[in-house]
């Protein structure tokens, strides 16, 4: 398997599938949906709806009503980007290499359009009943989805993380923070592609456990990034964790410990994925690639 041209493949299966579940740009609400899909058109790397992807497939998935949540997800995983880069929050002018969105709509617009889009990703998601038999993992799915987005999930983290911002942390809250801010969506992602295709409670847990690795691997590399990486690199500015006094991975253990939890975590979490006798060689490469990526 030639890694980078599957990775290619998918991500541009994956943006087509995006663009179907979009807003259209017309009627008096139209400034809303531009912003919208300004954002959810700004590239990326897709991450959230490919774990999803390809944990669906890991379990035998080959069914449609997937996409509405990887569409869902990434909705969901945008609206938190932009009022990440909001003033009140990291106050941000770049975002995947171009102006965030309060930047180009105001911020006005960039509040509104960030909620607009969360709520967006579960009018999305809700198609799904259109599409399949199995309405009862389209329920479960769903309640997976609300639960891992919400006050116990991402935007809980994101409550602890702004709360403390620039004040000195133990590990313990910085674990609860990237716990909940950044592995809620992945687990998320993971589990609702084991669920839709038909894994069992045991299987969902392990899933869950590979994705919470996964997760917390990532955002460790993130905090070394902003230190080892540059602008141009990244596609975002460097060194704002220095510039917001946030306390990180990097600043708790230094970058060789960092990296060396980076690559305990990876292989966790693939040894926890290979232990559910499945296989899908591209999900493991795909992680090891996540997980010690440059940008």
């Amino acid at each position: 398997m030639n890694f980078q041209d599957e990775l290619t493949k998918r991500t541009e299966e994956i943006e087509e599938i995006l663009k179907s579940f979009l807003p259209e740009e017309k009627g008096f609400a139209r400034t809303m949906a531009q912003a919208m899909n300004y954002s959810m058109l700004a590239g990326g790397k897709r991450i959230r709806p490919m774990l999803m992807q390809e944990t669906y497939r890991l379990f035998g998935g080959t069914e449609k009503f997937v996409e509405p949540f990887m569409a869902g997800m990434e909705m969901i995983h945008t609206h938190s980007l932009i009022h990440d880069d909001l003033p009140a929050l990291d106050n941000d002018d770049y975002r995947r290499g171009r102006l965030t969105t309060h930047k180009v709509y105001g911020e006005a617009m960039g509040v509104l359009s960030g909620v607009a889009l969360l709520n967006y990703a579960y009018e999305t998601m809700l198609q799904a009943f259109s599409m399949t038999e199995e309405k009862d993992r389209v329920i479960r799915a769903l309640t997976v989805m609300a639960d891992k987005t919400g006050i116990h999930g991402m935007l809980g983290g994101q409550s602890v993380d702004v709360e403390n911002d620039g004040k000195p942390l133990e590990k313990e809250m910085l674990d609860y923070i990237y716990r909940n801010k950044t592995s809620a969506l992945i687990e998320a992602s993971m589990m609702t592609g084991a669920i839709l295709a038909g894994a069992d409670p045991a299987e969902v847990s392990v899933v869950e456990e590979a994705a919470y690795n996964i997760g917390l691997a990532f955002q460790i590399q993130d905090d070394i990034l902003d230190v080892t990486s540059t602008d141009q690199e990244l596609g975002k500015p460097v060194h704002s964790d220095e510039k917001n006094n946030k306390v990180t991975y990097v600043t708790l253990f230094g970058v060789q410990e960092a990296a060396g939890q980076v690559e305990e975590l990876s292989e966790k979490a693939i040894t926890l994925l290979k232990s559910l006798n499945k296989n899908n060689e591209f999900l493991y490469l795909l992680v090891k690639k996540l997980i010690n990526r440059r940008k």
